[in-house]
């Protein structure tokens, strides 16, 4: 914070196709931190510092953000162990709990029994890989097994696939599933939760405990005043009362607030 303070700007880094956290309308920013930006920058500015916007792909942003190139990540990322030894997190603004998608009407899915040997979609390297045994020990408590598990490169080309019956179900974090039954509801339902607990928040570098501490901060304030629940409810599709208020700094921290002990 003394170097941002000296500088008098705090970059944060946003990406820009993750509707409906950061995504560009027409060549500008929209969704939930377009409006949140406004709020952050205002803060800042009680503080003596202004916050400069960088739109960028989410390739490299994280890997930017923890070499030191931003000084946060502005956007929803999932909280997960791997990141957890890099960054920490400011208190989460919103759940990340994974649930399934199936196409509307599929009737032969349900339950979590249902889905066992079907097969699965999910976008290559994301954070919900790292939580697929959580579905796989619920399917063996039903004394079956998770079926072919296929990986893409964008949850956009799973979502066809999964249109066009190459794919039984994909799975997504809560917000995301929300927002595509949203603008595509005759095409796809969205199923029951496939996780615990999961937590979209901003990451940062462990070495900057005092910026944690500002955006801790920021938080509260956001959280105190309404806005934050108010952001959530419009971007989101309902608001979260009862996420984590503290930031998420370790594995066990994590690990016991999503019910992982």
């Amino acid at each position: 914070m003394s170097d941002i303070k000296a500088k008098g700007v705090m970059t944060v880094a946003t990406e820009d196709d993750y509707a409906p956290f950061n995504y560009i309308v027409d060549g500008q920013p929209e969704g939930f931190h377009k409006e949140l930006l406004e709020d952050l920058q205002a803060f800042a500015k009680k503080q003596g510092f202004e916050v400069k916007q960088e739109i960028l792909p989410w390739t490299g942003l994280l890997a930017s953000v923890s070499s030191g190139q931003y000084d946060m990540a502005f956007t929803g990322a999932l909280v997960t162990d791997d990141r957890l030894r890099v960054f920490n997190f400011a208190p989460p603004f919103a759940s990340a709990q994974h649930y399934y998608v199936k196409r509307k009407g599929d009737d032969r899915i349900g339950d979590i029994a249902s889905l066992c040997g079907k097969t699965v979609g999910l976008q290559a390297g994301s954070a919900l890989l790292a939580r697929l045994p959580e579905l796989k020990k619920m399917m063996a408590d039903k004394n079956c097994e998770i079926g072919q598990v296929v990986e893409y490169q964008s949850y956009p080309e799973a979502y066809a696939d999964l249109a066009n019956e190459r794919l039984d179900y994909v799975i997504n974090a809560l917000i995301s599933i929300n927002d595509l039954v949203k603008n595509k509801g005759d095409v796809f339902e969205k199923g029951m939760a496939v996780s615990g607990a999961g937590f979209a928040a901003w990451p940062m570098p462990k070495e900057s405990p005092e910026l944690l501490e500002f955006a801790t901060a920021f938080m509260k304030e956001a959280r105190d005043g309404g806005r934050l629940a108010a952001l959530q409810a419009k971007w989101f599709g309902e608001a979260f009362p009862d996420l984590p208020t503290d930031p998420i700094k370790d594995v066990e921290q994590f690990h016991k607030l999503a019910g992982l002990n």
